[in-house]
């Protein structure tokens, strides 16, 4: 048990019990020696063939408080066979193997390994050395040995029982989630008006070899503070549990943000109210005791017996559900002991629709337009293959894009522009525009337009294609290697000028409602491919058209078994022949998303609501605003219920130079250049902070009346902080400029194509002129 009382789980049992593979051969077990000792000749000499070491290290097992040790356990083993080299029998020679003299057997096995737990004659057996004389040694040897194949047999029996104990915990947790799905189902519409706690567990629960690969996991997990603001509803308590311990600083700022409730209804600074009996913020103490695991925020609050008793204890006599993050076994575990249901997926189901092949599935099921690609790759030939096919049928793509399976966030995605490279493309297009596209599919010009391609791709790859990542991904090989391993698709990419990525955020429910919860337009300040914020509301589709597509996915989703929160990814462009506009649905990320976090943070900030069905955000009138109404309808007809509202938001601001700064600071810094949120008028910036021991990422929100405003000030505010927290010879690695040249173009497109857009789709130029 660790100092501290709390508990650690298994270690994966793949590196415990590896030998398993290869099971050395046991000529003569302890168990097969007659009643009656007696000392074999020379060639009986029982033998043993060691093909299987045990390897362990410390990070592998760590300690269990309420089950033993199993690193203890199987130290003693461990050191033995480690010093004791027992060579296979030569092949085909009958003579017996020695135990090698080198070996150093001064050192007995300890007391839990002692030869008696697997001899019969027990009594016998430890007097045969003392009757044996010079032979002593050697049976001594054999028996010392004896006592170090015991110690492995039972090690490898108490891990299986192990195992086997943990198996049917997880179908318990398993059985006992689909049992209180059908009483959340059941009750649901009682609950969801009445009293209740939402526990919030915001954990990234994906696969062991994707943690790995997220920098600052905890931060990572901490990123959506934004639903503390639940208790919106009056009705509802929050507990949020943090991967982080918070400052007091920090715990003061959210009880100030979240007290200025009544303030923002009432546009009067002064009406601030304690809401801290509403919501708690819980902290597991495991949160340092596996620096070297980088487990999920659900296993680590597993592990945290105190954190576990005070939650049991505030969710008494209330009805309570958990909403988690990227499902994990372990998030079952928490909601079982607890004894509340899950409003999420299974998540098996979780892990097989939210791979990207996954998605396709379900996209394929609703019947919505995808790209033209190919999914399910796991080969170099399947994917040549593939990619020739789809280039030849799809000759005015330029960029392909591969993308990993169980990646997120661009990571796992390389793309390339493949016919700008591709030295045939000129020919294989004349050749199209002399067959005509309607030419069958098993031509002869075809087949030669394939091979001509698939000789030319290998090379082509190698050299033209870029990883997103390429840290982690530097060639082409890397990048191919976890993408055959892990399984891929293959996408086009649109061929168009001008292309808008968004996102919709959903909820099915447990009555198998499908609710819109938000959307937006994204942010590119990395590059075309990895997300770095939002526009609140998405202005790029008829929300019409975007409202039917997010049907057709929900209700495939619910007939996979998905429940809870998700989000869908599309791409919108307009086709360069056609001039219409075509919407793709590109990813789905089973899970709550950074996205909705923000939104419920910004309907919180000011009193809004906000209409997926016709993408209209909407807030009550500020003063101004009211007091110019009253002007300009007095006596006519009766006020608006509210004004146009959107939103500029990221989490994924970073700057290093923010860690040479306290908040504190940094917001008076930024109060006194007027970076600020107005009560009055409900609208301004409203920062996200996630930790104050590096701090070096923040998330921002603006809030305006149009887009174009709020854009600039978002840049302006970027800017600002830039200038406040560097110094001139010291700029700091940060993502700001990248974020002002990206809205810069955002702001240069939407005044080039303003008139363009009035001609062609005046839904969207309505939405622009907002």
């Amino acid at each position: 048990s660790s100092s501290k009382g709390s508990t650690a789980p298994f270690a994966s049992s793949n590196s415990m019990i590896a030998a398993r593979k290869s099971k050395p051969e046991w000529r003569c077990p302890a168990q097969q020696l007659e009643p009656e000792v007696h000392i074999p000749s020379q060639t009986q000499d029982p033998c043993l063939d060691w093909a299987v070491a045990v390897h362990l290290k410390a990070s592998d097992i760590p300690a269990h408080s309420s089950r033993g040790s199993l690193r203890g356990f199987l130290e003693a083993p461990e050191k033995l066979l480690k010093h004791s080299a027992i060579p296979s029998a030569p092949a085909g020679g009958p003579k017996a193997t020695q135990i090698t003299p080198e070996a150093d057997l001064k050192e007995n096995p300890p007391k839990s390994v002692a030869v008696s737990s697997v001899l019969k004659n027990q009594s016998a057996v430890e007097k045969l050395p003392e009757r044996a004389g010079p032979g002593g040694r050697a049976l001594g040897q054999q028996q010392w040995a004896a006592g170090v194949i015991s110690s492995c047999w039972h090690s490898w029996n108490r891990l299986a029982r192990v195992r086997n104990a943990l198996r049917e915990a997880r179908h318990a947790h398993l059985e006992n989630f689909h049992s209180r799905a059908k009483h959340l189902a059941a009750n649901w519409n009682r609950i969801r008006t009445s009293r209740r706690t939402i526990i919030h567990i915001p954990s990234l629960g994906y696969s062991q070899h994707i943690r790995e690969h997220i920098p600052d996991l905890a931060l990572q997990q901490n990123l959506q503070m934004g639903r503390l603001c639940d208790i919106l509803d009056a009705n509802v308590d929050v507990i949020y549990i943090c991967p982080l311990a918070l400052s007091e600083e920090l715990l003061q700022y959210y009880n100030k943000l979240l007290g200025l409730r009544a303030a923002v209804r009432s546009g009067n600074p002064e009406d601030t109210a304690d809401l801290q009996d509403r919501f708690k913020i819980l902290t597991p103490e495991a949160i340092n005791s596996f620096p070297e695991h980088r487990l999920s925020l659900a296993t680590v609050l597993r592990y945290s017996p105190r954190t576990m008793q005070r939650l049991q204890a505030l969710l008494q006599g209330r009805d309570a559900y958990v909403v988690g993050g990227v499902p994990h076994l372990d998030d079952l575990a928490v909601a079982d002991e607890l004894q509340v249901p899950l409003l999420g997926s299974e998540p098996a189901v979780a892990q097989l629709y939210s791979t990207k092949s996954g998605s396709k599935r379900i996209f394929g099921s609703a019947g919505v337009p995808t790209p033209p690609g190919e999914w399910g790759i796991h080969s170099r030939e399947q994917l040549l293959r593939a990619l020739s096919q789809l280039v030849l049928d799809n000759l005015e793509v330029r960029r392909w894009l591969f993308k990993v399976d169980d990646e997120r966030g661009g990571d796992g995605t390389a793309f390339c522009d493949v016919t700008s490279h591709l030295e045939c493309y000129p020919c294989i297009q004349r050749e199209r525009q002399g067959h005509g596209p309607e030419v069958g599919r098993e031509s002869r010009a075809r087949e030669l337009a394939l091979v001509k391609i698939s000789q030319e791709l290998p090379g082509l790859l190698a050299q033209h294609v870029q990883p997103v990542n390429e840290k982690r991904f530097p060639t082409w090989e890397k990048f191919l290697q976890t993408f055959l391993t892990q399984g891929g698709v293959i996408e086009a990419f649109p061929f168009s000028a001008s292309v808008t990525n968004l996102t919709v955020d959903l909820l099915i429910e447990p009555t198998g409602d499908v609710t819109l919860l938000s959307s937006g337009d994204q942010l590119h300040a990395e590059g075309p491919l990895r997300s770095s914020g939002t526009t609140i509301p998405q202005r790029s589709v008829d929300p019409e058209v975007l409202k039917a597509l997010c049907s057709k996915i929900g209700e495939a989703c619910k007939s996979k078994g998905v429940l809870g929160y998700f989000s869908v990814d599309f791409v919108a462009f307009t086709h360069p022949q056609t001039r219409e506009q075509q919407v793709w649905a590109t990813d789905l990320d089973l899970c709550y998303s950074d996205q909705l976090a923000l939104t419920q943070l910004l309907l919180y900030v000011t009193d809004g609501n906000l209409d997926c069905g016709s993408s209209c955000l909407q807030g009550p009138l500020g003063s101004k605003e009211s007091k110019s109404q009253r002007v300009q309808h007095e006596g006519t007809k009766p006020l608006a219920p509210g004004s146009p509202r959107c939103a500029v938001a990221s989490s994924q601001l970073r700057h290093s130079s923010l860690s040479g700064i306290s908040y504190n600071l940094l917001l008076h810094t930024c109060k006194a250049r007027g970076i600020g949120f107005d009560l009055q008028e409900k609208q301004g910036t409203v920062f996200v902070l996630y930790e104050d021991q590096k701090r070096h990422r923040l998330g921002m929100i603006t809030i305006g009346e149009d887009l174009q405003g709020v854009l600039l000030t978002f840049a302006r505010n970027l800017f600002i902080i830039h200038q406040e927290i560097s110094a001139p010879n010291m700029q700091g690695e940060t993502n700001f400029k990248m974020a002002i040249r990206d809205i810069e173009a955002i702001l240069g497109v939407a005044a080039e194509n303003k008139l363009r857009l009035e001609e062609e789709q005046p839904w969207e130029a309505d939405a622009l002129k907002e």
